[in-house]
C-alpha cells in the first residue's frame, strides 16, 4: 500500500509540475491539432481523411510522448531532484513507471485530438475501438519508454531533444504512416520491421481501414515485447550510471 500511495503522490507531483502546466497543455492541443488540419486540409476528400488518420494519431502519440518525458526526465536528473525520488519507499521500477504514467496520459490524449476532428468531416461507424484504444494505449508505452531510454543516456535537454529527432524522423517515413511500407525501397524495408511504431500504425490501419498487412496479434505482441526490452534497457541504465 506504501508503494502505491508513493506511486500516486509522484504521477500526481508530475501532472502538477510539468504536464497541466498551461505551455504544455496549450502545447499538447496545439500540436496535433495543427499535423491533423495540416493532412486533413491536404486530402481535400472523406476517403483521404481516413486513410491518413491512423498515421496523425501515431504521430501526435510519438512527439508528445517523447518530447515531454525526455525534458522532464533530464530536467530532474540535471537540477538533482531525480536523486531524492529514490529515497522513496518504492521499487526502481515502479519509480520509473509513476515516472512514465503521466507521459503515457499526454499521448493517449493527444492521439483522439485527431478523431475529434475527423469526427466532424467523416462517418467513423463500425471501427472497433476498444482495438484502437487498446493499440493507442500500446503506442503511448512504447512511445513513452522510448523517451525514457532517450533521457537515461544523455545528460542535458537539449541532448534529449536531439537524440530524440534520430528516432522520431525515420519513424514518420519509415513506419508505413503515410508511405506504405511495400512502396520503399526493398533495402531499406527491414528497417521499418525493427521500429515499433510500424506495428502501433498497423494496429490502427487494420482497425480503421482495414488495410493492415500484420495480424493485429502479432502487432499487439511485438509492441509489448518492445516495451518490455526499452523499459528493461532504460533501468538497467539508470542503476549502472544514476546509481552509484
Amino acid at each position: 500500500m506504501r508503494s502505491w500511495t508513493a506511486y500516486w503522490n509522484i504521477l500526481k507531483k508530475d501532472m502538477k509540475n510539468y504536464y497541466l502546466k498551461p505551455p504544455n497543455i496549450s502545447w499538447g492541443i496545439i500540436f496535433p491539432v495543427a499535423w491533423t488540419l495540416m493532412f486533413f486540409i491536404k486530402s481535400q476528400s472523406t476517403l483521404g481523411i481516413r486513410d491518413i488518420l491512423p498515421g496523425v494519431m501515431s504521430m501526435s502519440i510519438l512527439f508528445g510522448t517523447t518530447s515531454m518525458l525526455a525534458v522532464t526526465i533530464t530536467f530532474e536528473r540535471k537540477s538533482r531532484s531525480f536523486e531524492r525520488l529514490l529515497l522513496a519507499p518504492i521499487s526502481l521500477n515502479l519509480l520509473m513507471l509513476s515516472k512514465t504514467t503521466g507521459a503515457i496520459l499526454f499521448g493517449i490524449i493527444n492521439a483522439f485530438i485527431p478523431v475529434i476532428f475527423a469526427s466532424f468531416m467523416i462517418d467513423l461507424t463500425g471501427i472497433n475501438w476498444l482495438i484502437v484504444f487498446g493499440g493507442v494505449l500500446l503506442i503511448a508505452i512504447t512511445s513513452t519508454f522510448l523517451g525514457l531510454f532517450i533521457a537515461v543516456s544523455v545528460s542535458e535537454v537539449f541532448e534529449a531533444q536531439t537524440f530524440s529527432n534520430f528516432f522520431r524522423f525515420p519513424m514518420i517515413f519509415l513506419c508505413g504512416l503515410f508511405i506504405p511500407i511495400d512502396s520503399l525501397p526493398i533495402i531499406i524495408r527491414p528497417l521499418s520491421y525493427v521500429l515499433p511504431l510500424t506495428y502501433g500504425a498497423d494496429i490502427l490501419k487494420s482497425t480503421i481501414n482495414g488495410v493492415g498487412v500484420i495480424p493485429i496479434w502479432g502487432d499487439f505482441l511485438v509492441l509489448f515485447g518492445f516495451a518490455l526490452l526499452l523499459f528493461s534497457i532504460s533501468v538497467k541504465n539508470i542503476k549502472e550510471k544514476w546509481i552509484y
